[in-house]
């Protein structure tokens, strides 16, 4: 018995031994998770607090305003179309997302299941088309659509449409990929059987195959929307009218104009802009996680 209750104690002081080791072989993790936190917030309550402050300049905001208000999101109202940079921003972006999923499914599809003649050059010549910059295409483009637009203007510069069609273009490579991988983990088997039935390629792919990639899908449309609610470059090239801009290309020129003086309702149009985005990354989170890991093992 006291050999036994010995063994124990030892069991004992070596598990309070290891535990303490882990506790404080572990204390640096904390830290740094800590300073990755500040390191990443620090910027959002930087814009929040310029939001609130109804100084609304640069040189006089701090991270905790004083006599915080809604003055900035007041001016910014006031100052410049900002409910029509909202509404084109929504539209572009979902137009866009939305065919950008459809054209980049049904070419995925195409490659996962058909089998023809250039099939791999088709692909490597979309993926090594990704590896350009895209400002290398810039000039191209804008030369494009200056000319599209002098026989059909409803499509060319300084146009929403023009713009969703250049997006376009330059989306496809990367989605087809992403998109290729996820549909390879289809089982073949459902589409010979759709076929014994009698089903044809297009009936397969609607009724069928979309729904089960449902997760890659919701994954390619969220970052398509995301890219190209944030895009700027090709975005001020294209548009030139203050009603066509979109918010990234709008709040830049209030910066442009003043960015002392416009600092505060740049915040607050910035701070009014990421709404949709959190709002997405909240409601499709699930299927997120699920297209970007599933898909990648092909």
């Amino acid at each position: 018995m006291a050999i036994a209750t010995h063994e124990r104690l030892e069991v004992a002081n070596q598990i309070q031994v290891v535990g303490h080791k882990r506790r404080t072989g572990t204390w640096w993790k904390y830290a740094l998770a800590g300073v990755a936190l500040v390191w990443a917030l620090f910027p959002i309550v930087f814009i929040v607090s310029a939001a609130m402050n109804p100084s609304g300049t640069l040189s006089t905001t701090s991270l905790v305003p004083n006599n915080a208000g809604l003055d900035n999101f007041t001016e910014l109202f006031s100052l410049r179309p900002y409910g029509s940079w909202y509404k084109n921003t929504l539209i572009v972006c979902g137009v866009g997302a939305f065919a950008s999923v459809f054209i980049g499914a049904s070419a995925a599809y195409v490659f996962s299941r058909m089998r023809f003649r250039g099939r791999r050059v088709s692909l490597m010549i979309l993926l090594l088309a990704q590896m350009f910059p895209v400002m290398l295409a810039f000039v191209a483009i804008y030369l494009t659509f200056f000319t599209i637009g002098e026989a059909l203007p409803g499509i060319g510069l300084n146009t929403q449409a023009g713009l969703i069609l250049a997006y376009l273009g330059g989306a496809m490579g990367a989605n087809v990929w992403l998109l290729k991988g996820y549909f390879d983990t289809v089982p073949r088997e459902l589409d010979e059987a759709a076929k014994v039935d009698g089903a044809s390629h297009a009936r397969i792919f609607f009724t069928m195959t979309l729904r089960l990639v449902m997760p890659i899908l919701v994954t390619v449309g969220m970052l398509s929307f995301v890219g190209l609610f944030s895009e700027f470059l090709l975005a001020s090239i294209f548009l030139k009218d203050a009603d066509n801009q979109t918010l990234a290309v709008g709040l830049w020129s209030l910066l442009k104009a003043d960015k002392n003086k416009y600092f505060g309702p740049f915040c607050a149009g910035a701070l009014l802009a990421s709404l949709p985005v959190m709002g997405l990354y909240f409601g499709v989170q699930r299927w997120l996680v699920s297209g970007l890991t599933q898909g990648s093992v092909k």
